[in-house]
């Protein structure tokens, strides 16, 4: 379960968020939605505890962020939180499989389980015959499976996704939102993606919009937050 508590943000004189208050339940997938501007990836970047908050608190699963020291925090972002981008960041020196193993040997997990587990989600992704493929040597779709993958070998509770289809033709990204649900179903895990899509957006169990740094009600879903 995520709880976000009063979160302000501000850089410099613009206020970006604005007292943050949000539950999300264990398993859920949220979709955060609204204009360029509106504080959406730095809310997520927030509670991934990317960045840190003015005010105000992220807890996680009983664990509150900040209130752990930047070493446990690290530690605690790593096994914990999965992070999927719109550029997927993939080292382009390294092979798929090796690129997904990257936060596994952070963890000091040992190669040959890292690697056994890198293989299994690989399979499961329907990319077992691409693990020895460099970045280069893949589409845009199987890179960004790719790092989905990377983001799951710790088998974190949550997964925070910035727009994870932006770079994707109309086929993968059906494939990458289909994807999605399928992990949740797999894993139990917690998804928050902040979207432009609105096909992504309205398959959330529920859609958030944010406006000028604070969370609105949505009329499409009646939503009131």
């Amino acid at each position: 379960m995520i709880i976000v508590e009063d979160i302000k943000k501000a850089f410099g004189s613009l206020q970006v968020l604005r007292g943050i208050n949000l539950k999300i339940e264990t398993g859920e997938v949220v979709s955060i939605v609204g204009a360029s501007g509106a504080g959406k990836t730095t809310l997520l970047q927030v509670i991934g505890s990317l960045m840190k908050p003015d005010s105000g608190n992220i807890n996680i699963n009983d664990i509150k962020l900040g209130e752990l020291k930047d070493q446990h925090l690290a530690r605690f972002r790593n096994q914990n939180i999965g992070f999927v981008f719109q550029f997927h960041y993939l080292l382009p020196e390294f092979t798929a499989l090796e690129n997904i193993c990257i936060p596994a040997f952070i963890a000091k997990t040992s190669r040959k389980e890292a690697e056994e587990k890198a293989k299994e989600i690989l399979e499961f992704l329907d990319l077992s015959h691409r693990k020895d493929h460099k970045p280069n040597e893949l589409s845009g779709g199987e890179q960004q499976r790719v790092a989905v993958a990377r983001a799951l070998i710790n088998q974190p509770q949550v997964i925070l996704a910035d727009e994870p289809s932006g770079n994707l033709d109309s086929k993968n990204k059906k494939e990458l939102h289909e994807l999605f649900f399928q992990l949740r179903a797999k894993y139990n895990q917690t998804f928050v993606i902040v979207t432009h899509d609105k096909e992504l957006a309205n398959m959330a169990d529920r859609m958030i919009t944010m406006r000028d740094g604070d969370l609105v009600n949505d009329k499409e879903e009646n939503m009131v937050l």
